[in-house]
């Protein structure tokens, strides 16, 4: 299935749900390389907009990401205490936590509706994050055509990928921005980088390996090649894009200091991810010992928080999702950015450009 993918370039555009939009997508993907939306954060109605729209803006292959994560278990109790523990910052914008918490979206695990439009629409590609849906759902896309990729953040998850039957494997390592794509983020995380991983996959599956972390720059793109990786997946690098839905303070804080010191935390969502420092990354000390509620319930909360702060005229409570790489973030529209770094990405491998 690998082989029908229409792409000129190793290059994959990461997904980053609530920032890839269609028109991001399409631009890379006209560029030659696999643009990605993320539907994650949306339904079967807002999963089957945002295709439509980008399939009204490229006629080639595109990936659509989904999130496989075990449903929350509700907790009134924790719930109270974690709106208590955050009640002083909203305090500071003249606003009140919500009275409650919800799940602000669903798995593709316990969403059927998700599958059946999957198997409809037929994209070329699905990716799964946070785990793998049932069996049925895996054969059921690949009997409707579609290569399935799926995140693996250590040797044990790649495993289980391989097995699930998925076409290629993301080796998504530390350094990546967002979430991170553990199956159990209750389990120890033996935190590996990712050429590290890369090369520890390369040599364990049998499937294609993606490279993911930390990649901003051609360069990184052909040290991933060189180790086995079958093609480099970038998010970072595309939100600075003219076409990202990132906000106009995202975008500052990926020109400042803040870029040198992102965090990993799980005071935004409930799940470990890393996002550039900010005001709610600060909170990490003050926050020890509070037990959040599960994602992406806690993620309702942060949203809140956000909301309120935002329109007090701050922005430092935002998901500023950012990879290590960030300082090497450049604005430039998304064809550009896949020229540039095709570019980049044959002069570091020595080649005739």
């Amino acid at each position: 299935m690998l082989s029908q993918l229409e792409m000129d370039t190793p290059i994959i555009q990461a997904p980053m749900a609530g920032i890839s939009t269609p028109a991001l997508a399409a631009a890379v993907c006209n560029a030659g390389a696999l643009g990605s939306i993320g539907v994650g954060a949306t339904d079967a109605s807002g999963a089957a907009k945002m295709m439509a729209d980008l399939k009204g803006q490229t006629d080639r292959a595109f990936n659509v990401n989904v999130f496989a994560h075990a449903a929350p278990t509700p907790d009134p109790a924790r719930d109270k205490a974690w709106l208590d523990f955050l009640a002083p910052y909203f305090a500071d914008f003249g606003a009140s936590p919500p009275k409650s918490l919800g799940v602000i979206y669903k798995s593709i695990l316990e969403d059927d509706d998700m599958v059946r439009l999957l198997v409809a629409e037929r994209p070329a590609v699905v990716s799964f994050h946070f785990g793998l849906p049932d069996q049925d759902v895996i054969l059921a896309l690949k009997q409707a055509g579609i290569t399935l990729f799926a995140t693996a953040t250590s040797p044990a998850e790649a495993q289980e990928v391989e097995r699930a039957g998925i076409d290629a494997v993301i080796a998504q390592g530390i350094e990546a921005g967002g979430h991170r794509g553990m199956f159990d983020p209750t389990q120890p995380d033996d935190q590996l980088g990712t050429f590290a991983l890369v090369r520890l996959l390369v040599r364990q599956c049998k499937i294609p390996v993606i490279a993911a972390g930390g990649i901003m720059d051609g360069a990184g793109i052909a040290a991933a090649l060189k180790l086995g990786a079958m093609a480099a997946q970038l998010g970072t690098a595309f939100v600075s894009c003219p076409e990202s839905a990132a906000d106009d303070a995202y975008r500052a804080a990926l020109t400042g200091e803040a870029a040198f010191h992102t965090r990993l935390t799980t005071l935004i969502s409930g799940r470990p991810a890393r996002a550039l420092a900010n005001r709610f990354t600060a909170l990490e000390d003050a926050a020890k010992g509070q037990v959040l509620p599960d994602y992406p319930i806690a993620y309702d909360a942060g949203k809140a928080l956000h909301g309120s702060a935002k329109a007090k005229g701050e922005f430092g409570f935002g998901a500023q999702w950012a990879g290590q790489g960030a300082p090497l973030s450049r604005a430039m529209p998304a064809a550009e950015l896949v020229k540039t770094l095709m570019a980049e990405m044959k002069q570091a491998s020595g080649q005739v450009l």
